[in-house]
């Protein structure tokens, strides 16, 4: 029983840390995901956040898509990180065909 104890408790610290890492990168700046930094990630952003997000997405977004992995991305699609930055996976996963471009393999299906 202690051990099954320890393990949840390692975990939760580990998500704590990993979560605090997450909001210092964030507020100092440092965020960067494939290939887009945080001031990329913000010129999307109005598109792929909910309630009411921007459509057709702004053309400053879909330059910055042109440069970004977009095979990194779809990396994320099941991953809470994207919620965590105001991001809904869904509507991010929609964005390249929206902008032009195709969509990577790894972007398609479920």
């Amino acid at each position: 029983m202690a051990k099954k104890n320890s393990y949840y408790y390692y975990t939760l610290v580990g998500l704590m840390v990993t979560l605090l890492i997450m909001v210092e990168g964030t507020r100092a700046g440092l965020i960067s995901l494939c290939n887009m930094n945080e001031d990329d990630l913000s010129t999307c952003k109005p598109a792929v956040t909910k309630p009411n997000p921007v459509d057709p997405p702004p053309p400053a977004c879909c330059e910055v898509l042109k440069k970004a992995d977009l095979s990194c991305l779809c990396s994320y699609k099941e991953s809470p990180m994207l919620p965590a930055l105001g991001i809904d996976p869904d509507l991010a996963m929609g964005l390249p065909p929206k902008c032009n471009l195709p969509l990577p393999q790894s972007c398609q299906g479920s």
